[in-house]
Order: structure tokens, then C-alpha cells, then sequence
């Protein structure tokens, strides 16, 4: 079933997202050659809970830490880690979740490390336009497919590909509601979109083939072929003025 919001949710959710932009702000401001991610995740977790929110991942299904920090070819869900050195020329993807006032905001970024190679640069700016593509279609009267469906264009007409094993989300009072919101699909099917809904839309590219695989810590996602991978995510609610990105300081 998918929750409708009020304005009064979406204003809170709102404040979530704000705090979980910041929190990326923070991170993009501290990577560097030689940080370890858990200094990363040390800092989210003290910045959120300073200011009045709850870290949503951590033990969420028993995750460790307060983010997630996929390094490379890691698509999703990497923990962080004191032996996890960042080295120039790493891409690392962070996803962060919020909890303010009982409801959730979700985002994700990949960020490169030092500089990076021209591959490295391409993929990142892809995925970062495949995230804008499904948001300029989350619009009242479209149906969902028509998100994931310009998503999966984007990606493929630049020689990616996206991952069919991990998919966006409805999000609330809870972090993973329904409707599922997959990155690829044909347009005019699913659910017809309308005002309140509210979607963390996030596509996962991959450099090499889609195929993926989980490592045996249980959580981290990499890819089968080895490649690079970058993720990214918006929070963002469906209103009748278009689409609002909730996770954005702009």
C-alpha cells in the first residue's frame, strides 16, 4: 500500500532531508586521501545526533554503522571501517538516513577521491543525470515505470548499466515503503503517481555489466565483472508544483 503524506509530514520529512544533505555536505568536505570511512561514519553519526535526529541505518536489519561507504566496485550497502583507507583515485558512494520527528530521510552520492579518471568522471556524471532524469518525471499523472524507464535510458545510451537487483522506494514513517521503483522498465505502467506520494529514487550504475554479488560480511554489494560502480539519491516528494527534492539544500 503507499502512504500518502500531508503537507504537515512532508514539511517534517522535509527537515530530515535537510539534515541528511547536510551530512553529505560534511562528508564531501572531509574525503581526502588517507581518511578511513569509519571516520567518515563517526562524523555523520555525531552531526546528526547533535542535532536532534537519529541515524537511520544503524541497526537497521543489524547494520553496523550510521552510513553506508561502497568503495570502487562496491555498489551498495559497504560498512565503514578503520582498515578502509581512502586512496587518490577511489570513487566512494555514501548513503545516508536520517531520522527526524519519526520520519526518514534518504540520500546518496558517489564522490571521487582526489582526482580521478576520466572513466571514473563519466560514471559519476551519468548516474548523477540518471537521478535528475527519474526526478523530472516523478510528476502527478505519470505512472512510476515512466521514472525508471528514463532512468535506464540515460544510462545505456552512455554505455552503462543499471543494477536490476537493488531498486528505489517509498519512504515515511518508515525507511523501505511501498511502491518499489526499479531502475529500468518500460514507460506507462505501475502505479499512477500522484501528489503526497514520496519516492527515494536512486539509481545504481555500473561501469561494467549489471550483474552484482554480495560479500560475505552479508551487506556489501559489489560488482561480478569487478568494475567501477556509483550510486545516487534524492528524497523526494510529488506535489502539485512537480517534483520536490526533499534531500537538497538548493
Amino acid at each position: 500500500m503507499i502512504i500518502i503524506k500531508s503537507l504537515r509530514e512532508i514539511e517534517i520529512m522535509a527537515k530530515a532531508g535537510e539534515l541528511t544533505a547536510q551530512a553529505h555536505g560534511i562528508v564531501k568536505e572531509a574525503i581526502s586521501p588517507g581518511i578511513s570511512t569509519r571516520e567518515l561514519d563517526r562524523l555523520v553519526e555525531e552531526f546528526l545526533r547533535k542535532n536532534g535526529a537519529i541515524p537511520a541505518f544503524k541497526g537497521y536489519g543489524g547494520f553496523p554503522a550510521s552510513i553506508c561507504t561502497s568503495v570502487n566496485n562496491q555498489v551498495v550497502h559497504g560498512i565503514p571501517s578503520s582498515d578502509v583507507i581512502l586512496q587518490p583515485g577511489d570513487i566512494l558512494s555514501v548513503d545516508i538516513g536520517t531520522i527526524f520527528d519519526g520520519y526518514v530521510g534518504d540520500a546518496a552520492a558517489t564522490y571521487p577521491v582526489g582526482d580521478i579518471s576520466p572513466e571514473s568522471e563519466k560514471l559519476l556524471a551519468v548516474t548523477a543525470r540518471a537521478l535528475m532524469e527519474g526526478i523530472e518525471r516523478a510528476v502527478e499523472g505519470n505512472r512510476l515505470s515512466d521514472i525508471s524507464a528514463a532512468i535506464q535510458q540515460w544510462v545505456e545510451a552512455n554505455g552503462f548499466s543499471v543494477i536490476r537487483d537493488y531498486v528505489g522506494h517509498g519512504i515515511g514513517q518508515k525507511m523501505h515503503e511501498d511502491p518499489q521503483i526499479p531502475n529500468f522498465g518500460h514507460p506507462g505502467f505501475g502505479p499512477r503517481l500522484t501528489s503526497g506520494m514520496v519516492l527515494a529514487i536512486e539509481p545504481m550504475v555500473n561501469a561494467g555489466k549489471y550483474h552484482v554479488k554480495t560479500l560475505e560480511d552479508g551487506w556489501t554489494v559489489v560488482t561480478a565483472d569487478g568494475k567501477l560502480s556509483a550510486h545516487f539519491e534524492h528524497t523526494v516528494a510529488i506535489t502539485p508544483q512537480g517534483p520536490r527534492i526533499l534531500t537538497s539544500l538548493d
